[in-house]
């Protein structure tokens, strides 16, 4: 499994396997992204923890039409998540940020 941290108010557009853009007709199923019940509180954002299957290589994100209204967030359409990180690395950060972790 592969995690990455998305801001509240973002929601997840496309995704990238090694042979491309994820197909549901080739693989007859959609990509298995969760978010799970762990986020991080840091500077008033809110982030929560996603989990990815392991074909994901990357994950395009956008920030929706409630997010859109935020000062921080208008003038961004879309950004493509290229650094997925492993389950190692989520608790190392953990570990080591100065943000407040919230289980829900």
């Amino acid at each position: 499994m592969k995690y990455f941290f998305l801001s509240e108010g973002w929601a997840v557009g496309r995704v990238w396997t090694v042979g491309g853009l994820w197909s549901e007709t080739a693989w007859r199923r959609a990509p298995d992204i969760e978010k799970m019940n762990l986020c991080i509180l840091d500077k008033n954002e809110k982030m929560w923890l996603h989990r990815v299957e392991d074909p994901v290589l990357m994950v395009e994100i956008y920030p929706t039409a409630e997010a859109q209204k935020s000062v921080s967030s208008q003038n961004i359409g879309n950004v493509v998540l290229t650094r997925l990180i492993n389950s190692e690395k989520v608790l190392e950060y953990l570990c080591t940020t100065s943000a407040i972790c919230q289980i829900s």
